[in-house]
């Protein structure tokens, strides 16, 4: 058990827990919500002793000692399975996640997640997150879906992480085999709502997001309720005669679920192999020849987490990382390429 002691400053906030929360030390990383549990759970001692009213009023002046327990372990067990790590330091670690590797436990997957193998690879390098020595998981790619994200080791990190994925500031770039292609003089896809072109002949989708009304593994678009989305939707090569399918560079300013597999979907550009959201499109077998049957066989959504920039939110340095296609991406392409 160590004690922090803080100090009211000058013009507080006109409660407790708002006030500790700009006293605190930068690096003891506590939210407001993490002191606003400590203060219910007697964690806390002011001038009158214990204080257990998040919202009590607090002076200029006024000291107060906050007891913070070691970071309690988690249930989630820890499993040796191997990592592509792209990065590694005290605070964080940038994974390179293979297709078809859950980010976190869930009832329909319990184990062999990427939460069950960071336990297992960082070991007692967890300082804690919210009290508890488990990774801390800002971001999420989807099960079927390679390529990087960065996971928190640190509280001090996880804040920091958090705050620009929040702020839309961190860059991700994703690779896709699609569909269709991109085409500014179509007028179907002028028609979409929420879709338009910005400079670059770069495709924008901006609509709001939100659970299907029949299916709630799903998420539809809408257009008056749910979570703002955008997504730019970047053409790159185009496959086919007619073409008819393409790669496609998504760059997320927003990051719902799903967000690109609905997004593309809803512009009739269905990522190849979604079995979510592609629908039944078959891949023309004019259009792309002996490639046609790969394309309908592939079997997961044809998407990769390519790029991963932020800002290390400890020593404030500038980061990128890049990840290459997959084998099963890359020789779907190379046979695109082929074909065509």
């Amino acid at each position: 058990m160590s004690i922090l002691s803080v100090t009211i400053p000058a013009n507080p906030p006109d409660r407790l827990d708002k006030a500790l929360a700009m006293a605190v030390p930068v690096d003891a990383a506590l939210s407001r919500s993490r002191l606003a549990r400590l203060i219910a759970e007697g964690a806390v001692t002011g001038p009158d002793g214990p204080a257990r009213d998040g919202k009590a009023r607090v002076a200029e002046g006024q000291e107060y000692h906050i007891a913070l327990a070691p970071p309690e372990p988690v249930e989630t067990r820890p499993e040796a399975i191997p990592l592509v790590i792209a990065h590694e330091d005290d605070d964080l670690i940038v994974i390179d996640k293979p297709a078809g590797m859950v980010v976190h436990p869930a009832p329909g997957s319990p184990s062999g997640t990427l939460v069950n193998a960071l336990l297992a690879h960082c070991g007692d390098s967890l300082s804690g997150i919210g009290g508890e020595k488990r990774p801390g998981i800002v971001h999420r790619i989807d099960k079927d879906t390679s390529g990087l994200l960065v996971v928190a080791k640190s509280d001090r990190a996880h804040h920091g992480l958090a705050a620009q994925f929040e702020a839309h500031t961190a860059n991700r770039r994703y690779l896709a085999l699609a569909h269709g292609v991109i085409d500014a003089a179509d007028p179907r896809l002028r028609g979409t709502p929420g879709v338009s072109f910005e400079d670059g002949l770069v495709l924008r989708i901006a609509t709001h997001l939100a659970r299907h009304p029949s299916d709630r593994q799903k998420q539809a678009v809408y257009a008056d309720k749910g979570r703002h989305a955008v997504t730019r939707a970047r053409l790159l090569e185009r496959f086919g005669t007619p073409p008819a399918a393409m790669l496609v560079e998504c760059r997320l300013e927003t990051g719902r679920t799903h967000q690109i597999r609905v997004h593309m979907a809803h512009c009739g550009l269905g990522l190849i192999g979604d079995q979510t959201y592609g629908g039944s499109r078959r891949a023309s077998a004019r259009a792309l020849g002996v490639v046609a049957e790969a394309v309908q066989a592939f079997p997961r959504q044809a998407l990769h987490a390519a790029h991963l920039g932020f800002v290390h939110p400890v020593t404030g340095v500038a980061m990128g990382f890049d990840s290459p296609l997959p084998p099963d991406m890359q020789a779907l392409l190379d046979g695109l390429r082929a074909a065509s």
